[in-house]
């Protein structure tokens, strides 16, 4: 329905907001590859989150909870605490910034209060 440069354009976008993603939370959280992505960006709770008991399951939780749709948890099955973030060609940049800016906050709080 879009044609080859219609697929060209979301494919593209795509990856730029996979991208825009990864470099604005790595250093929230531990990135399980800090590279350019395609589509996803992977990455994992931090040292500290994993001894304050903090698990990805946990963060996902927090962002349902600060109305967002949480990230994929535990997949890949070879990166532990695996949170895949798949922002699609439709996000636009303020939804992006909302969403960044909830996953900084949740890092925040589980440096200060792991409890909350």
């Amino acid at each position: 329905m879009l044609g080859g440069e219609g697929l060209r354009h979301v494919a593209e976008t795509a990856v730029l907001n996979a991208n825009y993603v990864r470099v604005r939370l790595r250093e929230h959280y531990e990135p399980a590859v800090d590279r350019i992505c395609k589509h996803e960006c992977v990455f994992t709770t931090t040292e500290k989150m994993a001894e304050n008991g903090v698990h990805a399951l946990d963060i996902a939780k927090a962002l349902i909870d600060m109305g967002f749709h949480p990230p994929t948890v535990y997949f890949p099955t070879t990166v532990k605490e695996a949170m895949m973030i798949e922002p699609t060609e439709t996000e636009s940049k303020e939804t992006l910034d909302a969403f960044i800016d909830a996953m900084v906050e949740i890092a925040g709080l589980v440096e200060k209060d792991p409890e909350s």
